[in-house]
């Protein structure tokens, strides 16, 4: 049996036309679409469709919307009869992988994370916070640069072997990043301006916690690979996990070191495919692909179906 894990894609993700070719040719994929107008207070598949970039890359707009388009593709792939023993995704597509795994329903989730960006863009004023990718170096030595620069600056994303995302003050990611790159790394500063995963975060994640506690969370029908803990989680501590992810690093590459001793396969469901290329860093050989738009679905579907023959 083909033992895959599904992964959904976070913040960063969007691009005008996502979901689009799904929508057009695939009904269940654009009742997503026709259920979110209807749930949101802005056309979200016209934003998805045509933009405008400005208002896509907002984070209170770019969350609902890369959660959209990520169970529209969801629903694209229940076209093609595969179905995962495990779910995860990256900061966002946590909840994703949720409302996929039935923790969570598509009209609890997207009113949820559309209030969770406005949340994360108020807590923090512009121009005040900044996050870069880090290369090249291992995790203990960007640590301790970290925890040694003046202003506060820390590790928000493990990423993948030798990839990490700092995130902080601004002139403490300046500062970080100089010392960084003395130390042989390389550092590119994100398109960000919002200090994500970090103890920036944190009255975000303390407004976020009521909005959490008024859901009714069943039970994962597939579990769900948390970033907090890289670990299957139940229902009774989604809460938590949801608040503290908020200020805590994603432990992506953890996240996925857990899965391999799983799976066989990833398949990475909605916008992009950059989970994909920190997957190929981590193991190679566990990549399938993505699936994001019908080209991708058709390419996926002929993978599986040659892996299946050959049993």
């Amino acid at each position: 049996m083909l033992r895959l894990a599904f992964i959904f894609p976070g913040q960063g993700a969007q691009y005008i036309g996502m979901g689009q070719e799904l929508a057009e040719n695939i009904p269940a994929s654009a009742e997503v679409f026709r259920v979110a107008d209807g749930l949101l207070d802005f056309p979200l598949s016209s934003l998805c469709f045509a933009g405008p970039a400005e208002k896509l890359e907002q984070t209170e707009y770019a969350q609902p919307a890369i959660l959209a388009t990520s169970i529209a593709a969801l629903q694209a792939v229940k076209s093609i009869d595969i179905e995962p023993v495990v779910l995860a995704g990256l900061s966002l597509g946590e909840y994703t992988a949720l409302v996929a795994a039935g923790t969570l329903t598509l009209e609890e989730a997207l009113p949820l994370v559309r209030l969770r960006g406005r949340l994360m863009q108020e807590a923090v004023p512009r121009g005040q916070g900044s996050m870069s990718a880090v290369m090249g170096l291992d995790n203990e030595v960007v640590e301790d640069i970290c925890r040694n620069t003046e202003g506060y600056v820390a590790v928000a994303n493990y990423n993948a072997i030798k990839q990490v995302v700092i995130s902080g003050e601004s002139m403490a990611v300046v500062r970080a990043g100089a010392a960084l790159k003395e130390s042989g790394g390389k550092v590119v500063p994100l398109a960000v301006s919002v200090p994500s995963h970090c103890r920036l975060m944190f009255d975000a994640a303390m407004r976020l916690r009521s909005e959490l506690e008024k859901l009714n969370w069943k039970e994962p029908h597939i579990p769900v690979v948390s970033n907090v803990n890289a670990e299957k989680n139940p229902a009774a501590e989604q809460v938590g996990l949801l608040v503290q992810q908020l200020y805590s690093p994603v432990r992506w590459e953890q996240s996925v070191r857990y899965m391999l001793g799983e799976i066989d396969y990833f398949i990475e469901i909605g916008p992009g495919s950059s989970l994909s290329g920190l997957i190929k860093r981590i193991d190679r050989n566990a990549m399938l692909g993505n699936i994001e738009d019908m080209k991708s679905l058709e390419k996926i579907k002929e993978k599986v179906e040659t892996l299946c023959r050959k049993g």
